[in-house]
C-alpha cells in the first residue's frame, strides 16, 4: 500500500502479513515501510465488535517508528474509517 501527500508529493510505500484473523471479531497484522529510514515492523490489533447502533471498532497499533507522530496515526484512522463508512452507510434519500 502506499500513501501519498498531495502537498509535497512524497509517498510512503508498506506491506506487511496478517497474523490472525478472526472474521468479524479480530485481526492482527504486521506493516514494514520501504524506507530505510522508517526501520523496524508495526503491529496493528483491530477489534470488531457488534453493538445495538452498529460496531464498535478498537484499534491499537505498536512499534510505530520514532519518527512518525502518534497523532499522524490517529489522524488516518480517523481519515480512513470515516472514507470506510461513505462505503458502507447506505445513501437513504429524504422522502
Amino acid at each position: 500500500m502506499s500513501f501519498t501527500n498531495f502537498t509535497t508529493g512524497t509517498t510512503q510505500s508498506f506491506g506487511g502479513d496478517y497474523l490472525e484473523i478472526r472474521p468479524n471479531e479480530f485481526l492482527k497484522y504486521t506493516d514494514h515501510f520501504d524506507n530505510e529510514n522508517l526501520p523496524g515492523e508495526m503491529f496493528t490489533t483491530v477489534w470488531l465488535k457488534k453493538v445495538v447502533c452498529g460496531t464498535d471498532v478498537t484499534i491499537t497499533q505498536e512499534g510505530i517508528p520514532e519518527m512518525i507522530p502518534v497523532e499522524f496515526c490517529y489522524l488516518g484512522w480517523q481519515e480512513s474509517l470515516e472514507k470506510l463508512k461513505k462505503l458502507v452507510e447506505p445513501n437513504i434519500p429524504d422522502a
